[in-house]
């Protein structure tokens, strides 16, 4: 299939640049992906959509605050850094803007606690950078660093806690696993009431999440690799759900890809943990998922292919054309369906 085959027409207003003001009151669409039938309901009717001895899956992975500002020692020419990999022993592969003033050796500082020098220039243009501070990294960053909000939102988020999850708890993210913004601890609490198991994964959303397809023909992408965990408690809940005859519904793509992974790799849901960069677009066989809750996703990417893999391309393409009809909010910040 071409990547174009992926594109779809939306009006710049239904972006997303907010959040809703409260987190289950975004719009939600239901879709059967064996007919193809669709309703129209609210998040918060998620409750009664699911099945008393189904899984939800959740991604606990936490978003740094990732994008620092800071001077150049000596000049006092402003730089923004973007962390992308903690590499160890305090160094971290970063974006630097401008690039022209992060050469090899050069010193910066971002505010009184936290300074830096560029230890090395890679291929791609990222920087190695490590880091000198008193205290605890993490917490200066909280202090010092911005949420790295995704480049289709313009607008500045007051409250940085709505680009976390409520169950965000493995710091390690460039990106939010955006389907788990929904949720709320008494929505949650209602649906372990009714019986559904929770459970959780870690993947830590990497900045290629964004990253267009470049290539004409998808089966020639290289997608980019992530750090995943899937602990043993979750891998027995997803098993005995299966033997049990529920279902195990992935909150977000990247819940899947983490699940679709471990059953690829070790042909069974068991404890695992490592590196992925699986691709899953249309032909690919779903070997542990039986539903997906998700947003909308961005034209011509892979995250609306690997939902048209799950859903079936005309099914996928024919919702996302309802919902830029019926004005539903895209992307990070927007609405959410549910596939089953």
């Amino acid at each position: 299939m071409k990547t174009s085959d992926f594109f779809y027409d939306l009006p710049k207003e239904l972006i997303a640049q907010h959040p809703t003001e409260k987190r289950d009151n975004s719009r939600l669409m239901v879709i059967d992906r064996n007919c193809g039938e669709i309703k129209h309901r609210h998040f918060y009717d998620i409750v009664d959509e699911l099945k008393k001895g189904d899984c939800l899956v959740l991604n606990n992975t936490r978003v740094l605050p990732a994008r620092i500002y800071g001077v150049k020692e000596n000049t006092g020419a402003h730089v923004e850094f973007l962390l992308l990999v903690n590499k160890g022993d305090d160094v971290w592969e970063v974006i630097a803007g401008p690039g022209k003033r992060a050469k090899t050796g050069a010193r910066f500082s971002f505010g009184e606690k936290l300074s830096c020098e560029v230890t090395d220039v890679l291929e791609n243009g990222n920087r190695l950078v490590r880091f000198e501070y008193e205290g605890n990294f993490y917490a200066i960053l909280d202090e010092v660093g911005q949420m790295p909000l995704p480049p289709y939102i313009t607008e500045k988020l007051e409250d940085q806690s709505r680009y976390q999850t409520v169950y965000s708890k493995k710091l390690g993210s460039a990106a939010a696993p955006t389907a788990g913004l929904h949720f709320t601890n008494e929505l949650l609490q209602k649906i372990s009431e009714k019986g559904v198991r929770i459970a959780y994964v870690t993947l830590h959303v990497g900045l290629g999440t964004f990253r267009p397809v470049k290539v004409s023909e998808i089966s020639e992408h290289t997608m980019h690799s992530e750090h995943y965990w899937l602990p043993k408690e979750t891998a027995d809940i997803i098993n005995e759900t299966k033997k049990n005859g529920g279902r195990v519904i992935a909150v977000g793509t990247t819940s899947c890809r983490t699940l679709e992974s471990v059953a690829s790799f070790n042909g069974k849901i068991e404890e695992s943990e490592g590196w992925t960069d699986i691709f899953i677009y249309p032909g690919y066989e779903f070997k542990c998922i039986d539903g997906l809750i998700t947003n909308f996703h961005l034209p011509e990417s892979t995250l609306i292919m690997l939902v048209s893999a799950f859903c079936g391309y005309e099914n996928t393409m024919n919702f996302y054309k309802t919902a830029v009809k019926e004005r539903y909010r895209f992307f990070s910040f927007g609405d959410a369906c549910f596939i089953v």
